[in-house]
């Protein structure tokens, strides 16, 4: 008897990153290029917003309107809101529904989840039926920027919190191959010092002489000059993003795993999607022969 070989089902499980998930439109413009199509995907954060997209057959749609943003225009979406969040999100989410069709997750042509953050007890969340638009605004709630999301009686945030590159949520919906898309491997120690201008120049200088006056023949210690409040905490989102992405990661690991470089684009330059787009690509084709060699 001659059993039919059954076809391996291939999970895409995009990762968080905030302006730095557009480069998820390339990766996905990459694997379609080379003949890949995810049957599953699933996505934490920016990367549900992405997901969805493919899953609803949107992504030539989302694409051209992400090339298309400018600083006025991401703007244009911000609605403040300096209640448990500096962004309400209702132009965001009014603008999907406007611009998009949400037929409900289990509707979409290919099977789509995403992870949200249980803000009272920090459980993870798996967000894998209702509207689609309502699930990706409480993947996407980050603490601090976005307002939580009410689902079930409970309030919802960022899912990448806890679970920053969903592999776990891939195999659980069946996926065989899982392609894991990090985005934030390469965040920590690109700390670069200000240049020094005129007046810092000269404060330098006097703090050298009255070092040298106090302490003759010894060197002085070097200063270095102190981040803004918003690069603190920056940085410090980006080491627990790392640290949590790295221990999912080794404990659910993903048979690929692509890494594009996009470090340098801040995680509110939801402008650059042109940068971060290419840089999917390449780091796709950079992945293609051990994706060919995993799939057969």
């Amino acid at each position: 008897m001659v059993h039919a070989t059954r076809k391996i089902r291939i999970g895409l499980a995009l990762g968080s990153g905030s302006a730095r998930g557009w480069s998820h439109v390339g990766v996905i413009r990459g694997l379609l290029q080379a003949g890949i199509e995810p049957d599953i995907v699933c996505g934490s954060s920016i990367g549900a917003l992405v997901g969805a997209a493919y899953a609803a057959g949107e992504i030539d749609r989302l694409e051209p309107w992400v090339r298309s943003l400018t600083r006025q225009g991401v703007m244009g979406l911000v609605d403040l809101k300096l209640s448990a969040g500096m962004i309400e999100g209702r132009k965001l989410v009014q603008y999907f529904r406007s611009h998009f069709d949400d037929p409900g997750i289990d509707k979409l042509p290919r099977a789509f989840a995403c992870v949200a953050t249980e803000l009272d007890s920090g459980r993870e969340i798996w967000l894998r039926d209702g509207p689609v638009i309502d699930a990706v605004r409480a993947s996407i709630a980050l603490p601090g920027l976005f307002t939580p999301v009410q689902r079930d009686g409970r309030l919802l945030v960022d899912g990448g919190l806890v679970n920053p590159v969903p592999v776990s949520l891939c195999r659980a919906m069946g996926a065989d191959v899982v392609i894991a898309v990090d985005l934030n491997w390469d965040l920590v120690g690109r700390r670069t010092r200000a240049p020094a201008g005129p007046g810092r120049t000269a404060r330098s200088r006097d703090r050298e002489s009255m070092w040298s006056r106090l302490w003759p023949g010894s060197e002085q210690p070097e200063s270095l000059p102190m981040p803004s409040l918003l690069g603190v905490l920056t940085a410090s989102l980006n080491i627990m993003q790392v640290r949590i992405t790295n221990a999912r990661l080794a404990g659910e690991p993903a048979e690929v795993v692509i890494r594009p470089r996009v470090a340098g684009i801040g995680p509110l330059d939801y402008h650059r999607g042109e940068v971060a787009m290419v840089e999917g690509l390449r780091a796709t084709e950079h992945a293609l022969p051990l994706l060919r060699e995993v799939l057969g």
